[in-house]
């Protein structure tokens, strides 16, 4: 028998993976062409040649005992100095590799940083809409997650309710910008509102409160988007990064965390993350690729395709009639449904094999979320079908 705290994970089993598994069972039924599959953020850009190239010379110049071998359970000391000195150039911090842990993806990353600061009962909040996985990770180390309603005028987090919602028992909050499910880029403004809300929240409750910034969408930036770097605005902030989406090397599992000296109790915390990377399971970050990031640290993807859907998909279904607030990061869509279950809606694109993602799988009923990380020629050819299925829900 399984555990029962896997039961509820085994019932309410992703909806996202279950729409990209029911692409493929379209896809094999009517062709790949055919099918208009929005499910998933997997990147259609391939990654820089860089990266090839640099996985190629490595393989040819590194002793097989250092490339394949063990290192720190943080990582190897030069690839984070190299990321860390990457970041000091372009934001102005001043990082070194002892403020680095590399890790298994941001999820891993995330998990890490929360084993090593959660104590049970102890809250995490959030904003909705919000990557659900997040209340999984709170709950794996028994805290508790805490929403904050949507402001569904701007998607921008609803700071009013979020003091509301500070407790003693608060020990994190996680912000995720550019925004997972809706593409909204949080302000300067936002940003500097919500740490000062933080600031005094501290002071009133004698309590420490981390902000895990996470970052796996920072680099797509659209309009000339500025995406602040949160460590710059309160000291008591972790970030999290992917290289999934920047570098689209979703499946190799690279990521780091962030602990900026100024945070409370760094050196206390960096070790505990550091542990807490070996005894969850990853033991260190995949070490072949962790030596390719450090050659490839100031590559960037191009996001030019991403705009190019972006624009084509936005402009597309707002001219038929859609209404959804303008992205201006990532690769996603948040669209509000026609008819008030978005469930009836998605079960209505099928019918014209779109797949989309309901908007109660991030928190917030009433939406849907398109990945628009597909081909341009399935976007176009989606327009038409887009058209069809508005019509048939009016």
């Amino acid at each position: 028998m399984i555990s029962e705290k896997m039961k509820p994970l085994v019932n309410n089993n992703s909806a996202i993976r279950v729409m990209f598994e029911e692409g493929n069972r379209l896809k094999a039924k009517y062709g790949a062409e055919n099918v208009f599959d929005f499910s998933l953020g997997n990147p259609s850009v391939p990654a820089p040649d860089s990266v090839r190239q640099a996985i190629i010379d490595l393989v040819n110049e590194e002793p097989p005992t250092v490339l394949h071998g063990y290192m720190s359970n943080a990582g190897f000391e030069d690839v984070r100095q190299t990321i860390a000195e990457s970041l000091n150039r372009r934001f102005g911090t001043s990082f070194s590799a002892k403020n680095l842990v590399m890790t298994v993806g941001a999820a891993s990353g995330l998990n890490i940083v929360l084993k090593s600061i959660l104590n049970p009962g102890d809250e995490v909040i959030v904003f909705a809409p919000y990557f659900l996985e997040y209340g999984s990770y709170v709950r794996n180390y028994d805290g508790v997650l805490v929403e904050v309603t949507p402001d569904t005028t701007s998607f921008q987090p609803n700071l009013a309710e979020f003091a509301e919602k500070i407790t003693a028992k608060t020990k994190a909050v996680i912000v995720n910008t550019p925004h997972n499910p809706t593409g909204v880029v949080y302000s300067e403004e936002t940003i500097k509102k919500l740490a000062g809300i933080l600031e005094e929240k501290q002071k009133e409750l004698g309590t420490v409160i981390y902000l895990i910034s996470d970052e796996p969408y920072r680099e797509l930036a659209y309009d000339g988007a500025v995406v602040p770097y949160l460590t710059k605005y309160y000291d008591n902030t972790i970030v999290g990064y992917s290289y999934s989406k920047s570098l689209s090397l979703p499946g190799e599992r690279i990521g780091y965390v962030v602990i900026p000296d100024e945070a409370d109790g760094s050196s206390e915390l960096i070790t505990a993350v550091t542990i807490a990377n070996r005894v969850s399971g990853s033991v260190n970050a995949p070490s072949l690729i962790q030596k390719v990031i450090a050659r490839c640290v100031d590559e960037k993807t191009d996001i030019e395709a991403y705009d190019k859907n972006r624009k084509a998909l936005y402009e597309g279904l707002t001219e038929i009639g859609f209404e959804c607030v303008k992205p201006e990061g990532a690769f996603y869509l948040f669209v509000k449904s026609p008819v008030e279950d978005e469930r009836e809606f998605c079960e209505a694109g099928k019918k014209y094999n779109i797949l989309m993602v309901p908007g109660r799988s991030f928190a917030c009923p009433g939406y849907v979320r398109l990945a628009y990380c597909v081909s341009y020629e399935t976007i176009v050819n989606s327009l038409p079908q887009f058209k069809k299925l508005y019509a048939d829900m009016q």
